[in-house]
């Protein structure tokens, strides 16, 4: 899926994924904090990443990948667990960005979606590439989560050094981006663009041909060509983040031992991962506090980087990483979100990496941003957070990254459930009185042999209902098949929607949307309780 880097001299192309890594240093003033991911736009302050109120938000996230693919569109889509569901479970797990990959063939008119399970996701079907996008957007909107989208690939048959290939110019990279821009404006959800995917060296040094920082050749300076993207698009949609990752090698080339080449001593880095010369050669905008730099960083399951074998490792990977982008942000010149990083944990030095690595990017609100790789089980040098049933999730890499995760806040269109992973009240469930909710149901979809529905439930008295749950009937003979926007179960003809841990309480005239398909004759839910009173 994604690429590393090429090292100290050899001649190094892997297929991969990568991350970053980043070291959050104490801020000397006392920021106000965002709950979630914020009010409104986003934009940066020095280190930081700010709302449109100027409150800290910290981008904690998850890319989840598909779109750039032959299938034009996330996978798992195939799975038993409903599209809705998923984005329910990384939500829940808190996880507030979601990072999106795409390729140019994906955006292209008549480009169709593959691999979608018509059972389990009947209202995606015959939907275009971006129409699913729209359905992701909206969906993860309404949850309070974010949305960052990446240029992966320029085609789905895989990643290019450049930002351009011979068959995917630079003015198509340019005018697909401005329609995306253009698609989304007005809608704070999608909040910015990853240029381009892991750009990285190609040929062997002097004649390099890969994407370099700094050497001033516009066919391959990829600072350059970041400036002339990033432009592009805030003259479109001004209120974008930019995200610009690193390269490999700055010179652009793969070392060559034999050619006595002093540069065989550059210092490269992950594919996508090495910042060290954005420093001395910043990317420059057209709009101030815009900028936001994205490195890629992963362990020994993508590649064995020398590093990984030093006799003082983990001790030395602090200061490997200030090296390549960490001190971007401790000299609070550009935040930092690692967009990648990820490992299968099989060695212990990588559970080892990843703790360090989480540690590094601080605690708290102003601790670096991320979007970890990936929520698929299917990446091959990773896995993923989703097991292989896209449903439960590896708790060993969950409960690594937990500490550091914020998660989303905020209702859904109609009003939703409020607060964050502890908000409500305290002392205990409140219970709304009876004939305090009103409850309203919408037969979406219908098979031969199930049905997919939406059951609202407003609460319509003068106090909040902390935390919530959703009861109804259903004649013998009908059976959940899956559920969303709670965790939905079934015992007997009873079925119970309860408060995902995000969002426990439904504030007083606030409503939920409980989304579920089901086995058997359609029917509409009977007997609806909401937190045992009667509706």
């Amino acid at each position: 899926m994604f690429r590393p880097k090429a090292l100290g001299g050899a001649l190094t192309a892997l297929a991969t994924v990568a991350a970053g890594v980043l070291l959050a240093t104490a801020v000397s003033t006392s920021p106000a904090v965002a709950a979630g991911t914020g009010t409104g736009y986003l934009h940066t302050n020095g280190s930081q990443i700010v709302d449109s109120t100027g409150a800290t938000v910290r981008l904690t996230g998850i890319n989840w990948f598909g779109m750039e693919t032959d299938n034009k569109t996330f996978h798992g889509l195939w799975s038993n667990n409903p599209w809705r569901g998923q984005l329910d479970t990384m939500a829940r797990l808190g996880y507030n960005t979601l990072r999106v990959p795409y390729s140019n063939d994906a955006l292209k008119p008549g480009a169709t979606a593959s691999g979608i399970n018509d059972f389990v996701n009947p209202d995606l079907i015959g939907l275009s590439p971006l129409q699913i996008l729209d359905k992701v957007i909206a969906y993860a909107g309404s949850k309070g989560m974010r949305i960052i989208l990446d240029r992966h690939r320029p085609t789905s048959a895989g990643q290019s050094p450049l930002w351009y290939t011979p068959t995917v110019s630079e003015a198509t990279w340019i005018n697909d981006w401005k329609m995306l821009a253009q698609r989304y404006a007005g809608n704070p959800t999608v909040i910015g663009a990853d240029l381009h995917n892991e750009p990285h060296a190609e040929g062997t040094n002097p004649a390099a041909t890969g994407a370099c920082w700094g050497c001033g050749d516009t066919t391959r300076d990829w600072r350059l060509a970041a400036e002339r993207a990033g432009n592009a698009i805030l003259g479109v949609q001004p209120n974008w983040l930019i995200f610009v990752e690193g390269v490999s090698c700055p010179s652009g080339g793969l070392s060559n031992v034999w050619d006595n080449d002093p540069s065989n001593d550059e210092d490269c880095g992950w594919w996508g991962g090495n910042l060290s010369k954005a420093g001395q050669f910043p990317v420059r905008l057209s709009v101030a506090n815009r900028l936001v730099y994205s490195p890629h960083e992963y362990a020994t399951s993508v590649y064995r980087q020398t590093w990984f074998d030093a006799p003082d490792y983990p001790a030395n990977m602090p200061a490997i990483w200030d090296k390549y982008f960490g001190y971007l942000y401790k000299q609070n010149i550009a935040p930092i979100m690692m967009g990648e990083f990820g490992s299968t944990l099989v060695d212990p030095k990588d559970k080892v990496w990843l703790e360090k690595l989480m540690a590094y990017t601080g605690t708290g609100v102003t601790g670096m941003s991320f979007t970890y790789w990936s929520w698929n089980p299917n990446s091959g040098d990773t896995g993923g957070i989703a097991l292989d049933d896209w449903t439960n999730v590896n708790t060993t890499k969950q409960a690594i990254l937990q500490p550091y995760l914020i998660p989303p806040s905020g209702g859904g269109p109609t009003g939703g459930p409020t607060g964050g992973p502890t908000g409500g009240p305290t002392g205990g469930p409140t219970t709304p009185p009876p004939g305090a909710c009103t409850a309203t149901y919408r037969q979406v979809n219908a098979w031969q042999g199930g049905f997919q529905g939406e059951l609202t439930v407003k609460n319509t008295g003068s106090a909040a209902v902390n935390p919530w749950s959703v009861t109804w009937t259903w004649p013998s003979g009908v059976t959940l098949g899956s559920g969303w926007n709670a965790t939905v179960s079934q015992s007997g003809t009873t079925v119970t929607a309860a408060a995902p841990s995000h969002a426990p309480s439904l504030a007083a005239g606030g409503s939920v949307t409980v989304g579920f398909t089901a086995n058997g004759t359609a029917s509409a839910p009977g007997a609806v309780k909401l937190s045992g009173a009667s509706c």
